[in-house]
């Protein structure tokens, strides 16, 4: 079988205007009735954005729904499963940890308008609410020019939009579910006055670019972990490159300012190479100021896995 774009979910596109990240775990009490809940969400979902989408066409509703690797074993104990969904293993490096978290079910819904993101979750939570408990829920917003919160040009690393399919959404090497995605979702807590109090030149050096017009360094100019170095998979002397898409999130009031980092791939094993290089070989310069709040992995089924799991025909 070969990739269909049509069949996959919102996995490599736009990151949007306004964006819902919800993770829930199930209850793990009642499988027969989990997964009936999730089999009615499954089936619920098509409708729900096909609506949504004549009521508010310009609002450009984007939605990806996924399974961890626990919950896929819960719920579908008889299943083959997606040959790179596994439970997330922290990695700990010399300074700083990439944590694992629990996490059964994930969402990622972003629109042009937040009360279509609202709408649309709210009415996911009505068909899964009772079966499940809230891991985190976490509202990002666009900010300025598409810049991350900390005031760089963000996506520069992403492949270009005509091979975005290749590097996002499951091939023939996995046949059973080809058209699927892996999604990584981390959620990072900045330490903006410590990040702020650095001179932009400072800054430039931990990234790797310039902060105005996003150039990138010379390399003698970076540091050795400067952040586009050290989050770079170039194993076999080949660049492996994933979807990133990072959103911006604050609570002003309370000092709280993040990023939450969704990394949608082909193979989990080149996001991973990744977080190794970022956490463990190469103490990445940013860590320095931010701290990750959360890791979990998840398989985001195409839409005829979906449908299967809605028939029961796993």
């Amino acid at each position: 079988m070969t990739v269909t774009e049509k069949l996959t979910q919102d996995v490599y596109k736009d990151v949007g205007e306004n964006v819902n990240f919800t993770i829930l775990n199930l209850n793990h009490k009642d499988q027969k009735a989990e997964l009936a809940a999730v089999q009615e969400l499954a089936d619920r979902i098509p409708a729900i954005i096909r609506s949504m989408n004549v009521r508010y066409p310009k609002a450009d509703l984007k939605v990806a729904f996924g399974f961890g690797s626990d919950a896929w074993d819960y719920l579908f104990p008889d299943a083959i499963k997606p040959m790179e969904l596994i439970r997330f293993k922290e990695i700990v490096g010399p300074k700083y940890t990439a944590i694992s978290t629990p996490g059964d079910l994930f969402f990622h819904v972003r629109a042009g308008e937040s009360a279509v993101v609202y709408e649309v979750m709210a009415q996911f939570m009505l068909f899964i609410k009772d079966a499940t408990t809230v891991e985190d829920e976490t509202h990002g917003f666009r900010y300025f020019e598409g810049r991350a919160v900390i005031g760089f040009i963000d996506g520069t690393e992403n492949p270009d939009v005509n091979e975005a399919l290749d590097y996002a959404v499951i091939g023939d090497e996995d046949p059973e579910f080809t058209n699927g995605s892996y999604a990584f979702a981390q959620k990072y807590r900045h330490d903006m006055t410590a990040w702020n109090a650095l001179k932009t030149e400072d800054q430039e050096k931990a990234i790797g670019r310039k902060k105005y017009s996003d150039l990138e360094l010379a390399d003698e100019e970076k540091l050795p972990n400067s952040h586009n170095v050290a989050s770079q998979d170039m194993k076999d002397g080949i660049e492996h490159k994933i979807v990133r898409m990072n959103v911006p999130f604050s609570e002003p009031g309370k000092d709280i300012t993040g990023t939450y980092f969704i990394g949608y791939a082909r193979h989990f094993a080149v996001t991973n190479r990744m977080l190794i290089n970022m956490f463990e070989s190469k103490s990445d310069r940013l860590l320095d100021f931010s701290t990750a709040e959360t890791g979990n992995l998840f398989f985001i089924p195409s839409t005829t896995t979906l449908e299967s799991i809605v028939d029961n025909a796993l």
